[in-house]
């Protein structure tokens, strides 16, 4: 018999190697007093690198970022009450990104928990105010259900549709021990696999399409494989702003993300089908559902719930945007006779689209045009809501990879500037080897000036670790 003593480790401590496990390499946050069992393993394993932010908001903005940019679970950590509040406005933009992240956050002690004390820190209904504003929220009560906890909020951050769940752990419970579990590892959430009779009636109506389009979201952002066969069975690309790069835009039969313009609608005029993958087809993004598509519309989603939503699909199927497209190519290569000139009328669509948003730029097309050169094709492209980004910063410059794009999608000032810290540290953490580049207007930034001293401490930070790694590239 066995006699050794199993390792003892704190709830804190849990929480960094499950962390460790998921892949997390950086995490966000303020210190407190409330989290320090956690910061204090990570600081004691070194093997997730704490990024201080000057305020929860920017700490969260910053973890949504890096999850969008990794594919990894993007990790922000806080204090409680007021503290958890103040990322409630970040924590809504991941939920509207669709970002799985983790928000780990504190509490008082479990004693006085729930009995009106004014105890400092604490806020009535914390779990209720994060279930309001994140994907779902859960509240450790012991140190027996952390793990399953943890493991838990993982599996829902990565379930489409994908989003940040929050976990409250009581600061008596963080510190309190338990044995180290012999398995941390995440649960994982498996892609949704299509109906296989659903994917034939979806081939099946697709089969004498002559002039299809293939409308990509974010939900589509790993199926850039997939979609290439459909490029060179001669379809036609468009885009949503988070489906930018899923095809490279400079691609000829990619329409991109001008989605909006005349042209555009000219063009979907003379289509006779449109496959929308992974979107939802938002209301910025169609006119507030009066763009004129083509008037027949099918669509692939994760989310069950995504069927007539916006528009009315005249076919539906549940899947995964990966699996099922490449199920569907299986059945429709070799099958079709698109018309040759679709692609060559994308292109001039697209190209009349970019003149019409160039010609309403003014001075501005400067701007555009020389950061386009100086940008080059290998950078982040983080945008703030800004008048910029709005007339063309979710159109240009163009963009090659599925996750180069990274913007404030639910429409709030003052993320920019964080999500492009927590890009540049993403970047450099998991050796991704671009320069981020970001669009901040005036307003936002004053909104979140505190982070350039984030952004400073992060530097000299990267040029101590630059000294130990020489080969560690400069974001």
């Amino acid at each position: 018999m066995s006699t050794t003593t199993p390792t003892r480790i704190t709830v804190g401590e849990l929480a960094a190697r499950f962390l460790e496990e998921c892949g997390v390499r950086s995490a966000f946050g303020v210190i407190s007093l409330h989290n320090m069992p956690i910061l204090d393993a990570f600081h004691r394993r070194q093997k997730i690198r704490f990024v201080s932010a000057r305020g929860e908001a920017g700490a969260c903005n910053m973890a949504d970022a890096y999850a969008r940019v990794t594919g990894v679970i993007g990790v922000c950590v806080t204090s409680t009450g007021t503290g958890a509040g103040n990322a409630a406005g970040a924590l809504i933009e991941a939920l509207t990104a669709g970002t799985p992240m983790l928000h780990l956050t504190g509490q008082i002690e479990s004693d006085y928990l729930d009995r009106d004390l004014g105890f400092i820190h604490e806020a009535p209904a914390q779990v209720a105010m994060l279930q309001s504003v994140g994907k779902a929220a859960f509240r450790v009560r012991n140190p027996e259900t952390a793990l399953a906890t943890l493991r838990e909020a993982h599996r829902l951050a990565f379930t489409a549709p994908c989003g940040p769940v929050s976990v409250e752990i009581p600061i008596d419970i963080q510190k309190k021990l338990l044995d180290l579990p012999a398995e941390i590892q995440p649960l994982l959430a498996p892609p949704v696999l299509p109906d296989a009779a659903a994917v034939r009636g979806l081939a099946e109506r697709l089969s004498t399409a002559k002039r299809p389009l293939l409308w990509l979201g974010g939900g589509a952002r790993g199926a850039r494989a997939a979609a290439e066969r459909f490029v060179k069975m001669g379809w036609g690309i468009v885009t949503s702003v988070q489906g930018r790069g899923i095809i490279p835009e400079d691609h000829p039969a990619n329409l991109g993300s001008y989605n909006l313009q005349k042209p555009a609608e000219d063009l979907y005029q003379t289509c006779d089908a449109l496959l929308v993958v992974g979107s939802r087809l938002r209301s910025n993004e169609t006119l507030s559902y009066k763009l004129k598509l083509p008037k027949v519309i099918y669509r692939i989603d994760a989310n069950a719930l995504a069927h007539n939503r916006g528009y009315n699909s005249d076919y539906f199927v549940h899947g995964d945007a990966l699996a099922t497209l490449h199920a569907l190519a299986d059945q429709l290569e070799g099958r079709t006779q698109v018309d040759p000139k679709l692609q060559a009328d994308v292109k001039n669509a697209h190209d009349q689209a970019v003149y019409y948003v160039n010609s309403t730029l003014g001075a501005y097309l400067t701007l555009k045009d020389e950061l386009t050169k100086a940008a080059g094709k290998a950078f982040w492209w983080v945008r703030d809501i800004t008048l910029s980004n709005s007339m063309w910063g979710n159109r240009a410059p163009s963009l090659d990879d599925p996750r180069a794009g990274v913007h404030a999608l639910g429409g709030g000032i003052g993320q920019g500037l964080a999500m492009a810290i927590g890009t540049a540290v993403a970047d450099v953490e998991h050796g991704l080897g671009r320069q981020t580049v970001a669009l901040v207007g005036d307003g936002g930034f004053m909104l979140n000036v505190g982070e350039l001293a984030c952004a400073v401490q992060e530097s000299q930070h990267r040029v101590a670790a630059d000294e130990r790694q020489p080969l560690r590239r400069d974001p």
